[in-house]
């Protein structure tokens, strides 16, 4: 399937620092080097956000102009009683991080058995238990969430490799959504596939990737090569939030 690799895209530098400065807590100066996601990462918010808070109809942005954000800052700032209001945007890696804890410690500190979670859903940082949903998951969410995968909750078994893990959607301009196994990924836009290697994991193999969870080796990639993989998610902003990431594969078959 053609597609592109949409982490490496979005942290292009053409100069200076990655990072700007915000103007107030409602306003960012861009600098040079800024893209609308890493603006986005900074403030809190996600790039349609902040289209539509300042009326762009492109990702074209110029150093030196001020534009509106709606965020606070980081998207996983630590809230004074110990708990944290979920984000669109937010991952379990992306928030554990911030806090400084695992992944494994979030989820076991709110009794979660996968890794999804929804905008408005309050976790605990600090061990205690989380306080009650602020907001209940859409009904379409549920069903999502019903259908995912079982999370394992022993170590899986079969061999394991370390690879280097970026992310891709169906979406991208070009891409046909068909993988290299006949799935229709823009049908299944939550179906968890990743492209490999089929020296390396063969084609068709059940896997079960680090952060990403149990997933099906259905397509390859010209750029993935040797201890690679390109792992599917629904949208472009899941894309960029994955990033570039060290993980463990295990090929349960």
């Amino acid at each position: 399937m053609k597609k592109q690799i949409m982490a490496l895209a979005a942290t292009t530098v053409i100069g200076g620092s990655v990072f700007g400065t915000a103007a107030s807590a409602s306003s960012y100066t861009i600098q040079s080097g800024d893209t609308l996601w890493s603006i986005s990462q900074k403030t809190g918010t996600t790039v349609d956000q902040l289209k539509s808070a300042n009326g762009f109809s492109s990702n074209m942005i110029y150093a030196g102009d001020t534009i509106q954000t709606s965020g606070s800052g980081s998207t996983a700032a630590a809230e004074s009683n110990g708990t944290y209001t979920v984000k669109a945007g937010d991952t379990l890696y992306k928030i554990a991080t911030a806090h400084g804890i695992s992944v494994g410690s979030l989820k076991s500190i709110n009794g979660l058995s996968s890794n999804m979670i929804y905008p408005g859903e309050q976790l605990s940082t600090n061990g205690s238990a989380a306080p009650a949903q602020a907001a209940s998951a859409p009904a379409a969410q549920q069903t999502q969430a019903a259908a995912e995968p079982a999370q394992a909750t022993s170590a899986p078994q079969g061999k394991t490799l370390t690879v280097t893990a970026t992310a891709y959607t169906a979406e991208c301009a070009g891409c046909s959504g068909i993988t290299a196994t006949g799935i229709d990924l823009r049908n299944a836009p939550n179906k968890k596939v990743i492209a490999v290697d089929p020296n390396v994991i063969p084609l068709g193999s059940r896997v079960y990737v680090e952060g990403y969870g149990e997933a099906v080796a259905g397509d390859t990639g010209g750029a993935i090569k040797g201890n690679k993989i390109d792992l599917h998610v629904p949208n472009n902003d899941a894309a960029y939030s994955w990033g570039v990431r060290t993980v463990n594969v295990t090929i349960l078959d």
